[in-house]
């Protein structure tokens, strides 16, 4: 209880110093494993970010953890994400088991209690992501779809006239979307 404030200023420079290695570290590796590592999150990323953020701050905090080891761990988790990823690219079977399936949870206008069953989501989330996108009537939602970075995209109904150019071509944002 006699350290609960101050311990020395040898573990208070140690811990300035340590923070310092450890965010020029982790900001530098993740600028060199590119966008993957802090993108938009699925379970397999989540995981490797809680990871490399609780070694971070062991680096940190523990003494016993020496700067080294700790941005070592982080290049090897960033490193297994990285093969891992590539892998997933070259490989569907090993992309399906790594990353989930986006889900449809809502479609022209029903609720799909099944699919919302499996993914644990309620009528209230998928509610909160229609009024997010600025929706409040289910008749102007074509889909709900639960993503594989959990996610809720919302695809509105629209009116066809809007799905066409000036000179009656499909505009490009709506071929990219497979519901409509």
């Amino acid at each position: 209880m006699e350290n609960i404030f101050f311990n020395s200023w040898e573990t208070l420079f140690r811990i300035i110093i340590a923070s310092v290695a450890v965010y020029v570290c982790i900001v530098l590796f993740h600028k060199v494993s590119g966008k993957r590592s802090s993108s938009q999150l699925n379970n397999f990323d989540w995981v490797v970010t809680v990871m490399i953020g609780s070694i971070g701050a062991s680096t940190i905090v523990l003494s016993n953890v020496p700067i080294i080891e700790g941005m070592a761990s982080i290049v090897t988790l960033l490193l297994l994400q990285f093969l891992v990823t590539q892998y997933s690219t070259v490989s569907p079977e090993f992309a399906s088991f790594i990353l989930s399936e986006p889900r449809v949870v809502f479609y022209q206008g029903q609720f799909l209690p099944e699919a919302m069953r499996k993914e644990r989501l309620t009528r209230q989330e998928i509610e909160c992501a229609m009024r997010s996108e600025g929706i409040h009537d289910f008749d102007e939602v074509a889909a709900v779809i639960f993503e594989s970075d959990a996610k809720l995209t919302v695809v509105a109904k629209r009116d066809e006239q809007q799905r066409y150019d000036e000179e009656g071509n499909i505009r490009p944002s709506d071929t990219l979307n497979p519901l409509t």
